[in-house]
């Protein structure tokens, strides 16, 4: 997928690579703590963490059943891997809903990145796959992620728990149907690939 100021490339190992100097920097945190747990960028020695970061990735690729599947994309900015985003899509077959998760390098937060990844993310769900709802969550103080999903159209949907470094955390639910993001797609988000992702994904 390409946009105006960013793309989304499938996770080659190539790809993975050259983006776990990101990892290994510890450039995928932020404060307060966004990620639920086990999460391996809390890993405190960096080799450890990009390890295991490395084999959640690699388990997650190798996983696509009717049941439960997952994509990974590397984000690039002017040619460079500086975050990544992932679809997963949970007995997508009966019920047509994906999920959505993303982390940017935080030498690149706050220029309005997060969004055109999330946006990128959803034209290939609901544009390219045949999505039938998009959800996401985020801890409650995590400000960026719930005011990009406000932004997009999502519609509060409850709320949830979740551990954070063992300690219990509030989570936001969020809901965005087909109907609102057809209002509000774009028409300078490019698909690259989707053919393949019909032949290869349990979608129907």
């Amino acid at each position: 997928m390409s946009t105006p100021t960013l793309e989304l490339r499938g996770a080659t190992d190539e790809l993975l690579d050259q983006l776990a100097e990101v990892v290994r920097e510890g450039r995928t945190h932020a404060e307060p703590p966004p990620y639920d747990d086990p999460m391996s960028f809390y890993e405190k020695d960096p080799d450890l963490r990009v390890a295991k970061w490395l084999r959640a990735v690699w388990r997650g690729r190798g996983r696509v059943e009717p049941e439960a599947w997952r994509l990974y994309f590397v984000v690039m900015v002017d040619g460079r891997p500086v975050g990544e985003q992932t679809l997963s899509g949970v007995d997508f077959a009966t019920l047509g809903t994906v999920t959505t998760f993303s982390w940017l390098s935080t030498d690149l937060r706050g220029r309005g990145l997060g969004r055109e990844m999330r946006e990128a993310i959803l034209h290939l769900a609901f544009g390219g796959l045949g999505a039938k709802e998009a959800a996401s969550d985020a801890f409650v103080d995590n400000v960026g992620s719930n005011a990009v999903s406000r932004a997009l159209g999502y519609e509060p949907n409850g709320s949830d728990w979740a551990t954070r470094q063992g300690e219990p955390a509030l989570l936001n639910r969020w809901r965005l149907t087909r109907d609102v993001w057809e209002q509000r797609r774009r028409d300078d988000i490019e698909l690259h690939g989707v053919d393949a992702c019909h032949a290869l994904l349990p979608l129907a």
